[in-house]
């Protein structure tokens, strides 16, 4: 499809990708139990990440993150099932 700004890393996902922040967007393709302040630290302002956020094995919500002049607003999107986000929370 010639996309030429699209980047992937496989790692921790607490710990994001921080020699590339600050993004415009973000996905997440694993649930934490709550959205890791290192991911939202690593949006750009006006930035946007959709994440699974639930406990490992229950219903998790798909959430939208919107980075506005600083602040974090959250939006539920839908109930999901994901395969939980590895790796060491404390990042």
């Amino acid at each position: 499809m010639n996309y030429t700004n699209v980047f992937v890393r496989a790692g921790d996902g607490y710990a994001g990708w921080p020699e590339k922040a600050p993004f415009d967007a973000v996905i997440v393709t694993c649930a934490p139990d709550a959205i890791p302040p290192r991911l939202v630290e690593q949006l750009k302002d006006g930035g946007r990440m959709v994440i699974p956020v639930g406990p490992d094995g229950g219903v998790q919500e798909l959430v939208l993150v919107r980075k506005i002049d600083g602040k974090v607003v959250g939006e539920n999107i839908l109930p999901v099932r994901f395969v939980p986000m590895t790796g060491d929370p404390k990042q």
